[in-house]
């Protein structure tokens, strides 16, 4: 089984950006820990991680995933709250595999145009206020049986 890990626009900071609301934890290191997390529980299980901060590109990633079968954990950063187009293209493995919205942060504690998401009402789910946590509990979903 192979799964995609997208990360939006400007996921590449974490760790330097806003730590009071994101933490110190980088994308690297969530990275690290998230593909130790997957070879405990699956040794058959492949990941390939994707972070930009272009939606095009996301939109290319989202494409290939839906061509070939694989479920996507997404963390699509603001694009959660403008992207009908990122949308749209997640509504095609919305249909197939399916895939899991992961925040880091509460989005509902913040700011109000944060409270809206175009991806929430076709996502199998949504992951939000756990922090880098929330990755590892959207692999899991995708490896219960």
């Amino acid at each position: 089984m192979k799964i995609l890990v997208l990360n939006g626009p400007n996921l590449n900071r974490l760790g330097k950006r806003q730590p009071e609301v994101y933490g110190k934890t980088t994308l690297a290191d969530v990275e690290k820990h998230v593909r130790e997390v997957a070879g405990s529980l699956s040794p058959d299980l492949e990941l390939e991680f994707f972070q930009s901060n272009h939606e095009g590109e996301l939109i290319d990633k989202v494409h290939e995933a839906a061509d070939a079968g694989w479920p996507v954990i997404i963390n699509p950063g603001g694009f959660t709250h403008t992207s009908v187009a990122l949308r749209d293209a997640l509504a095609e493995v919305a249909d197939g595999p399916g895939f899991v919205e992961v925040h880091i942060s509460n989005v509902h504690a913040r700011e109000a145009f944060r409270h809206h998401s175009y991806l929430s009402p076709i996502a199998r789910g949504v992951i939000a206020g756990l922090g880098a946590y929330g990755y590892e509990a959207a692999l899991g979903y995708f490896l219960q049986d």
